[in-house]
């Protein structure tokens, strides 16, 4: 009887090859895990990961933004945008603190010791990106972010990414 059951819900072997082939989901996520590995490596010495920099880069405002615009900024649900905030709030880097007036928001700042951070990861960052911009060429770098941000279009438009304001 298993046999049965796992023929009768199996999944051709050329799907999986379609899927491998084809899915945008699947070639974004390998992507930005191939990104994320290469600018953890070139960041290692600054102390922080590729994560933690697009964290405080969101935070580097004139005015502390509220958790909610920081997660739709870098698409993140709130329990995962938290989770990944405890960190840098451990090692001084922001400050999480309500609204004063709304206590139920919480706002993000970052230190002057998470400024300093940052600003030995920018150089890094700008090297690194430069790298792979020369790589890739500047008109498919180009193309690239222009497609990469139609495709994030529609979520801004039902609410989602809300960007730097």
């Amino acid at each position: 009887m298993s046999n049965h059951l796992a023929t009768q819900h199996s999944v051709p072997y050329d799907i999986t090859l379609l899927v491998r082939d084809t899915c945008l989901c699947l070639h974004a996520q390998r992507a930005a895990r191939a990104l994320a590995r290469r600018f953890d490596a070139e960041l290692k010495d600054t102390g922080i990961t590729s994560g933690q920099f697009s964290l405080l880069m969101a935070l580097n405002r004139p005015a502390p933004p509220r958790l909610g615009s920081v997660a739709a900024l870098l698409a993140m649900d709130r329990t995962t945008l938290t989770a990944n905030l405890k960190p840098l709030e451990r090692s001084g880097m922001i400050e999480v603190f309500p609204d004063n007036r709304d206590r139920r928001t919480r706002l993000l700042r970052i230190t002057p010791m998470g400024l300093e951070v940052l600003a030995r990861a920018v150089p890094v960052w700008q090297r690194t990106h430069a790298a792979i911009d020369a790589e890739l060429g500047t008109q498919r770098a180009d193309r690239l972010r222009m497609d990469l941000d139609a495709l994030c279009a529609r979520d801004v438009s039902e609410g989602g990414t809300a960007g730097y304001k």
